[in-house]
């Protein structure tokens, strides 16, 4: 990531020479529109208008629309407005999860439930959950996921996963849910979450982020096995493999207790699984891997996905999908979506918003301990499509002296990126920050830089987009004290 710092030191002027504007509000962002005005969020719209662009494009086009977006930061003094937040839109989603609450469940379901919880506080007072052979006189206390069973409410959250996995059938459930119990026990999982397993694959699946509704964001990157001493550490043998499944589960236990039980919590995850450079159905070791772990989280952990996004999908494994799908539940199949290379942040924007989708999948989610940390996933980004021969201007309005920090990116860029400064004055001078520079696909994902000013006026950032084809912006910024 580029990461650059610019200090603007004015030449000499006299009062006269540099009148300070009316404060606006405390921070507005605003655009005009000559033909079309469309809200960006709730305080930008853009700008079209004709023009040439910066430099001519390769093809013979002459005209083209310029579009700004204006953003101004005001004395922190002056009373207002607070800063806007881009209006998150709504997620796209096939499959809604139903609500936990017991006041929202139909009759037959809240039934269900309590004909479960029955079944639940026999088999604890008998100690039918226990694989110890002499049973104690005390009862024993059951606890999943970290939830004790029949506490409080929770436990209706975790009851629910189980009958909605086996579509309400409170004996199948009980079945489903007892041998989970018991499974656990054998598996020794409260031992399995404290045990060191190593970090080998830590990049083959990790957590980052939250998609729009919440709910937690796991990547599988299933491409990192193409690296043959990992495939072969991970899968080389049954003991190896044996290992990934424990460690498979452990990070899922982690990963699961930090959920919310409570009705109306966040208690799902959300899942990206990454198919570039994935080892083909032919890979033996990794087949057999796969079908183990898909088996027991299938048979112990219900209802914990919220989608189940695949994204840089090759072929052959649309055509392995269209020969399972038929034997799949219509529920399991509506929580799948499925997109090609030159879709995946497009299909990834549609559910989690730029600032936290990972900067390899088209975001501006980094690892903070190697770029630029001056922005979390608490900072939004703002997106701006960048039509066909088209010039796009920022224009960051500054009143008042402080260090404006931004960065941006253009999806697979192709594009002019250029910065400058333009102070208030009558002089018509600018400062130079990036010198129009031509962007490849092969260059930084995300550019990054900041700039002091000491004399008011306003920072321009311009994409100039030659090509036949619309682009995608994603800029943020944020302003700090000015500091000598």
């Amino acid at each position: 990531m580029a990461d650059t710092e610019h200090t603007h030191q004015p030449p000499p002027t006299t009062e006269e020479d540099s009148p300070l504007p009316p404060s606006p509000p405390l921070a507005s962002v605003e655009v005009e529109s000559v033909a079309e005005a469309e809200e960006h969020h709730s305080a930008v719209t853009v700008v079209e208008k004709e023009g040439p662009l910066t430099e001519p494009p390769p093809e013979p086009i002459t005209l083209v629309a310029v579009e700004h977006v204006s953003i101004t930061v005001a004395d922190k003094e002056a009373e207002g407005v607070t800063e806007s937040v881009e209006k998150k839109p709504e997620s796209l989603v096939s499959f809604k999860e139903e609500s936990n609450k017991v006041s929202d469940l139909s009759d037959s379901e809240r039934k269900a439930l309590e004909d479960l919880k029955h079944l639940v506080q026999e088999s604890i007072k008998n100690q039918s959950f226990t694989t110890a052979k002499t049973p104690s006189d005390l009862p024993e206390e059951v606890s999943i996921w970290g939830v004790p069973l029949l506490k409080d409410d929770r436990s209706d959250v975790i009851l629910l996963k189980f009958l909605r996995a086996r579509e309400f059938n409170v004996k199948e459930a009980f079945a489903m849910l007892k041998n989970t119990i018991l499974w656990r026990k054998e598996f020794n999982i409260e031992e399995l979450v404290d045990e060191n397993l190593g970090d080998d694959v830590e990049k083959v699946v990790f957590m980052d982020g939250h998609d729009k509704e919440g709910h937690p964001v796991c990547y599988n990157v299933y491409g990192e096995f193409q690296n043959k001493e990992l495939y072969n550490k991970t899968f080389g043998d049954e003991e190896k493999r044996n290992k990934f499944l424990r460690w498979r589960v452990q990070f899922l236990e982690k990963s699961i207790r930090k959920l919310d039980f409570s009705p109306g919590g966040i208690n799902t995850i959300f899942q990206v699984s990454d198919l570039k450079n994935s080892p083909g159905p032919g890979k033996r070791e990794l087949r057999i891997a796969t079908r183990q772990a898909l088996q027991l989280l299938q048979d112990n952990y219900p209802e914990f996905v919220a989608k189940q996004v695949f994204i840089n999908v090759p072929w052959w494994y649309l055509a392995f999908y269209t020969m399972i799908s038929p034997f799949m539940t219509h529920r399991t199949k509506s929580k799948f979506v499925f997109a090609g290379p030159s879709k995946t942040a497009e299909t990834l924007y549609k559910y989690i918003s730029p600032e936290q989708v990972p900067v390899q999948y088209g975001g501006l989610s980094v690892d903070y301990c190697e770029c630029n940390p001056e922005f979390t996933f608490n900072d939004p980004a703002t997106e701006i499509i960048v039509k066909p021969a088209t010039k796009q201007t920022v224009e960051i309005i500054v009143n008042e002296k402080c260090s404006i920090i931004w960065e941006l990116r253009v999806l697979g860029w192709e594009v002019t990126y250029s910065a400058e400064y333009v102070p208030n004055t009558d002089s018509g001078y600018t400062v130079n920050i990036q010198k129009p520079r031509k962007m490849t696909a092969a260059d930084e994902p995300v550019v990054s830089s900041s700039f002091k000013i000491v004399e008011l006026g306003k920072i321009l950032l311009t994409i100039d987009n030659p090509t036949s084809k619309k682009k995608k912006l994603l800029y943020r910024f944020k302003d700090k004290p000015y500091s000598d």
